[in-house]
């Protein structure tokens, strides 16, 4: 009877409270209030953004390591995803798109309580277009957003660091720096949101975010063992370039899928995309042509990426002719993040994941503030605001990793020992290797 009673109880803390046919009204939505079209789009635009990750930025990873991490690298991205996931629905949906105040949202969604097919999803989001589709069609976009930041940081200390570490890490780090960022830029109330900020599908929230995380993770956990003194060549270019390839279809979803609608704007959106992304990809190889190098295929899906990162802020709000100057600015700087300014500074981020997401994040997040279109806007963005964005945004995922890096430490340990990391990380934390 005890053994009922604790059992009755828990599913009814976790489980949606069945309601009666009149008890419902308030929170049905009639069928003719969704748009089937708007629907289609937002649920494939999902399954993109999952696509990034799964399996696209676990090759563009896996490609980029030495061979005896292939298997740990790829495994990262596929955990994370798993991991957030869950952590997603139990507690950040919540936490990032419910009313409560500007830091925070509020805990009515936990576990998606209450979620149903047809539930209001205008109440939980300021992005237009999101009363037409049902609301877990919004949660599930939004957790795949949610996956792919966390899985970016895992670039910049790869090959090193511990498995149990690694998602100890990710769990915090999504809750309590993630989470907070999506809801003051992304949230009904957010703070950032009011004062302005414009963040069309995540360059502060996912890229800056992300790629400030990676950085203090590489400088925590210091450099590969003979970084520098050794070659450290990628193990199979090919898994890069189609991890590339992956990215680049499946950023069509995170862009123009964040209009949240079939409409015009995702097809601006669309088109932003596509031109920012080819203008970086060629301005990455020319400038690695005038400084002496060959253009390489490891370049061009390097500055492919960089243009997807800087044109993510500014997508829905820029013309097709500022996408451009977008795109080669950013392959320019990103150039110079992932092949210069690492080694002038001494750190070692791995793939390269504060040299392209961070950059290329704080690049398009301030030039979304300088080529705003008030044509596709209807309204104009404050140059100030964005900077103040991105420098508080900094600020936020710096110390909020420092610290949690720091108690990850204290728990798991962040680092394999150095004989494991020689002997690599397939074999030392899978008990497996790529032949």
């Amino acid at each position: 009877m005890k053994r009922q009673l604790l059992l009755g109880g828990l599913a009814a803390a976790l489980l949606p409270t069945a309601v009666s046919a009149s008890e419902t009204a308030d929170w049905i939505r009639p069928m003719s209030e969704i748009s089937a079209g708007d629907t289609a789009w937002v649920m494939v635009a999902a399954i993109l953004v999952l696509f990034m990750t799964l399996p696209g930025l676990a090759l563009f990873y896996a490609g980029m390591v030495r061979k005896k991490n292939v298997l740990a690298t790829m495994v990262q991205s596929i955990a994370i995803a798993c991991l957030i996931s869950l952590l997603w629905m139990c507690f950040g949906y919540s936490l990032a798109f419910t009313s409560n105040n500007g830091f925070i949202g509020g805990t009515e969604r936990f576990f998606l309580s209450g979620m149903n097919v047809f539930t209001e999803a205008e109440q939980l989001t300021v992005f237009p277009g999101a009363a037409t589709i049902p609301e877990p069609v919004f949660m599930i976009f939004q957790m795949a957003f949610a996956v792919i930041a966390a899985a970016i940081i895992t670039g910049a200390f790869a090959e090193r660091i511990k498995f149990s570490g690694m998602l100890l890490f990710s769990a915090l780090w999504s809750l309590l720096i993630y989470v907070p960022t999506a809801h003051w830029v992304w949230g009904p109330d957010g703070w950032l949101a009011a004062d302005g900020v414009l963040d069309y599908a995540g360059g502060t929230v996912i890229h800056i975010n992300a790629g400030i995380a990676g950085l203090v993770g590489a400088i925590m956990l210091g450099k590969r063992i003979g970084y520098g003194k050794e070659a450290m060549p990628p193990h199979n270019l090919v898994l890069t370039l189609i991890g590339m390839a992956m990215l680049w279809i499946g950023w069509f979803g995170f862009n123009a899928g964040s209009a949240l609608a079939a409409d015009g704007r995702a097809g601006m959106a669309m088109a932003t995309t596509q031109i920012a992304t080819a203008a970086a990809a060629i301005a990455w190889m020319l400038t690695e042509r005038i400084m002496g190098h060959k253009p390489s295929a490891l370049g061009l899906a390097s500055g492919a990426v960089a243009g997807l990162v800087a044109i993510t802020p500014a997508a829905g709000f820029v013309s097709v002719q500022s996408a451009v100057f977008i795109g080669l600015i950013s392959g320019v700087v990103c150039f110079w993040g992932a092949t210069k300014l690492k080694y002038w500074l001494g750190y070692d981020d791995s793939l390269d994941a504060f040299g392209i997401h961070g950059i290329g994040g704080i690049v398009g997040a301030v030039l979304t503030g300088v080529f705003v279109s008030t044509d596709i806007t209807g309204g104009g963005a404050s140059l100030w605001v964005q900077i103040e964005s991105v420098l508080i945004t900094i600020a936020y995922s710096a110390v909020g990793s420092a610290v949690l890096l720091w108690i990850v430490s204290k728990v798991t340990g962040l680092r394999v020992e150095r004989d494991q990391e020689r002997q690599g990380l397939d074999v030392v934390l899978h008990g497996e290797r790529v032949e």
